[in-house]
């Protein structure tokens, strides 16, 4: 499999890409790989970079978007962020990587059991703990588990239903912000060229389920 030229990126549609990320799963799944030389790609990369998709996941170590969709050099933009939330920086990646570099599709893509997400959940904890930093990060979440707990839910990493409802919303949050805060991305949507989708990612079975 060879690396994305421009040629090649200037003929694949939003539906291509979402499709090359799903058949890159299945293989993930399938314990298989495409054929890639990736010394090759990096020489057929070094003068520029096609890649066909932005993908924003979580750092969690179990998560790289390359890995789990079975990509190679030169094929996807990948922002990473504890909680795969956005700020005004990630978006200007997005626009960088959509408008610019010509990518066709944005993933916003969550995963089972976020240590982040955990935090947000027993923020109590974490604020004794004296990390100002991080109590910002998980401060980010706040406002979604008060949108979604139930009356008398426990508020507890260990209620595991509240953490992956938190997970699912905390993906069409940050899609709905893309299109909120990034007139560019809404724009690029609304004419069809480029697709803004949400993605879950199960630790436990390498699958990436697609809402």
């Amino acid at each position: 499999m060879k690396a994305h030229t421009s040629e090649t990126q200037s003929t694949i549609t939003p539906e291509k890409a979402l499709n090359f990320l799903k058949e890159g799963n299945q293989r993930f799944v399938g314990n298989l790989k495409a054929n890639r030389d990736l010394l090759e790609q990096v020489n057929a990369t070094r003068e520029g970079q096609w890649p066909f998709a932005v993908v924003l996941s979580c750092i969690d170590s179990r998560t790289s978007a390359e890995l789990i969709f079975d990509q190679g050099l030169g094929d996807v933009f990948s922002i990473r962020i504890a909680g795969n939330f956005v700020n005004q920086d990630i978006l200007g990646s997005m626009e960088f990587g959509c408008n610019v570099a010509g990518s066709k599709l944005v993933v916003v893509l969550g995963h089972t059991k976020c240590g982040a997400l955990k935090g947000g959940l027993d923020a109590a904890k974490i604020e004794g703990m004296g990390m100002d930093n991080l109590n910002h990060l998980i401060g980010h979440f706040d406002p979604i588990i008060k949108t979604i707990i139930k009356d008398d839910e426990e508020r507890s990493s260990a209620n595991a239903d509240l953490l992956e409802r938190l997970n699912q919303h905390n993906v069409k949050n940050a899609i709905e912000e893309i299109r909120k805060q990034s007139s560019t991305l809404k724009r690029l949507e609304e004419e069809g060229q480029i697709k803004i989708i949400g993605a879950n990612y199960d630790v436990e079975t390498g699958v990436v389920t697609w809402l």
